[in-house]
């Protein structure tokens, strides 16, 4: 496949083409009915794209040249891997460069963890690659951020794979019991109907990546454990995949219990967001705290994600923004506020 070269005339226009392998390749890289085509003209309004045989044209100043040749040779690499090219992909691959990364985003997005029913899962952003790899390279990784980042769910997958692979017997997934103000024991039911609705996240992320009909049967024969974290006191967890979620909501005591779970063979995910604590009476947060107990320890490692690697709706990430300026702001009022009087005020 030929590589891209900018070539530009003595009146300072620029040239460049880019070569696909194929008319399918050209066809799969510039979208159902030219979709992706026409986001990447309105994208970049300074350049000219032609189209001529499995050659696409580009010409303009040389600098928005350069740029639209980049994303193009990104796209034509994703296209060559077999990987669906839409606008929401090309959106991705646009943010990614305009971060000055030295990853190249196909590298991002060709790393595939499943698949299941159709549907691939990779990571989207350069911080998930980096969690992912984090995952692959420890014994213990703490995916800290906020909403929509993909912390839990690309865990789970990474769980599923592991399994897959015969490289861990069974998946335990667990959850602190504290969840937006509610306590189980005031929810109405069994033991199980309480439980059932609070760790429906993890079941829902489970029935993405797995046959549906097989999970209550991997569940029945422990494959498979969904449970409360107050369960695995007093455990030692062998030859097990283990994901500790709303990590967050626990004290340093639980961490600390959950954290000395961790048996050979093994391997944990703590995932959390900081900023969504609902501990009762301002109780100190062990994810919060486990960072700095645990600095320096070897084979653990921290990856930090935040608004840039939302991958729900463009809205999401516009929201977590809007709420991260909010809470800036109300913490720097707050010390004018409670400032004590001047000497002589009362």
């Amino acid at each position: 496949m030929s590589e891209t070269q900018l070539d530009v005339d003595p009146l300072g226009s620029g040239s460049l083409s880019v070569h696909f392998k194929s008319p399918e390749h050209m066809v799969r890289a510039l979208g159902a009915q030219d979709e992706v085509l026409r986001l990447i003209e309105s994208e970049f309004t300074d350049v000219d794209l032609h189209v001529r045989g499995n050659e696409l044209s580009i010409t303009g100043p040389p600098q928005a040249v350069e740029r639209t040749g980049r994303l193009l040779a990104e796209i034509r690499t994703l296209a060559a891997n077999d990987t669906r090219v839409t606008p929401q992909v090309v959106e991705q691959l646009l943010r990614m460069l305009s971060e000055q990364s030295v990853a190249r985003p196909s590298e991002v997005l060709t790393l595939n963890i499943l698949s299941s029913r159709g549907r691939t899962i990779r990571p989207k952003t350069l911080n998930q690659k980096d969690y992912v790899e984090a995952i692959d390279n420890h014994t213990i990784v703490f995916g800290i951020g906020p909403a929509g980042t993909g912390k839990t769910y690309l865990a789970m997958a990474k769980a599923v794979q592991a399994l897959q692979h015969k490289e861990v017997n069974r998946i335990i997934l667990t959850r602190p019991a504290v969840e937006a103000g509610e306590r189980l024991g005031f929810l109405p039911g069994t033991l199980s109907d309480k439980i059932d609705p609070y760790l429906r996240p993890l079941y829902d992320a489970l029935h993405d990546m797995m046959d549906p009909d097989s999970i209550p049967r991997l569940m029945a024969a422990g494959t498979i454990e969904v449970a409360p974290l107050a369960y695995m006191r007093g455990r030692t967890l062998n030859d097990a995949f283990i994901i500790l979620d709303e990590a967050q909501n626990t004290t340093p005591e639980q961490m600390k219990m959950f954290l000395t779970r961790l048996g050979f063979g093994s391997k944990m995910v703590v995932t959390g967001d900081v900023t969504q604590i609902d501990l009762p009476g301002g109780s100190s947060s062990g994810l919060k705290v486990v960072s700095e107990i645990l600095q320096g320890v070897e084979d653990v490692s921290f990856s930090i994600l935040d608004a840039s690697d939302v991958v729900r709706h463009r809205l999401v990430s516009d929201i977590v923004n809007a709420y991260s300026r909010w809470d800036d702001t109300r913490r720097q009022r707050v010390p004018a506020r409670n400032r004590p009087p001047r000497e002589g005020q009362h």
